[in-house]
């Protein structure tokens, strides 16, 4: 079973844009009635509240009560390019079994799972111009069929009205993320984005979307690259933290 393409977004204006939306929408609700949300075993989402760093949204649950903002030691020593990062939910349970299974597992009906639960994180929906998923490398994406950031911002974007911006491509292929620890991570995704020709984003508001954040390095690189291209306001929602 393979998705459909998703390269044309749902807020394009052109009629074949608006046709591919419209089947794309149809075919999801089938898969949603063939493939219903299994009972899962898996501990129910932990919903990620404050206490959390400002910056990296990490939650510090031992600090409750203290009543006052502040951003976490990893922060004060890292270069962000982005305001904040928030995310709903522990990589955990629930949340990361449907990830594994949308990721790897081809459990396509996750995606309306995903979409939900970053839906309901999002809050602010005003203060966006775009939404721009994490791309992933050409070589994985077709291996895979699709990129499960791209679909997350497809959904979300659907249900807040914000066009999807799809300007961002890997530059070069990296080590797994996965694999490395979290010093690697950062020098792994050193300049690993770049924009795409023919995107402006100068002015723009924009929220990066992704399934999982751990250290940060991915988002903050693709942050970067929009920062370096004039980009206004980022942010960055994802899912889960871990």
């Amino acid at each position: 079973m393979a998705l459909l393409p998703s390269s044309l977004d749902p807020a394009g204006g052109s009629a074949q844009a608006r046709a591919w939306a419209w089947t794309r929408d149809w075919a999801e609700c089938a898969l949603n009635l063939a493939f219903p949300w299994a009972e899962s075993t898996a501990a129910e989402p932990v919903r990620i509240e404050r206490p959390f760093c400002e910056q990296c949204g990490y939650p510090y649950p031992a600090l409750e009560g203290h009543g006052s903002t502040f951003v976490c030691d990893h922060c004060l020593e890292k270069k962000w390019y982005f305001q904040w990062a928030r995310s709903g939910y522990r990589t955990e349970g629930q949340v990361l079994d449907a990830i594994i299974g949308f990721k790897y597992r081809d459990e396509y009906y996750q995606q309306g799972r995903l979409v939900q639960w970053l839906t309901d994180h999002h809050a602010r929906p005003g203060e966006w111009h775009a939404l721009v998923p994490v791309p992933l490398y050409h070589r994985r994406r077709r291996e895979r069929g699709f990129n499960q950031a791209h679909e997350m911002a497809r959904g979300l974007a659907s249900r807040r009205k914000i066009p999807v911006l799809d300007c961002l491509y890997r530059y070069r292929e990296k080590v797994s993320q996965t694999k490395l620890e979290r010093n690697a991570r950062w020098e792994n995704m050193s300049g690993a984005f770049q924009m795409k020709r023919g995107f402006d984003v100068r002015g723009r508001n924009l929220l990066v979307i992704d399934d999982v954040f751990t250290t940060g390095a991915t988002v903050n690189a693709c942050a970067q690259a929009l920062a370096q291209a004039g980009a206004g306001q980022l942010a960055v929602l994802t899912v889960a933290r871990s």
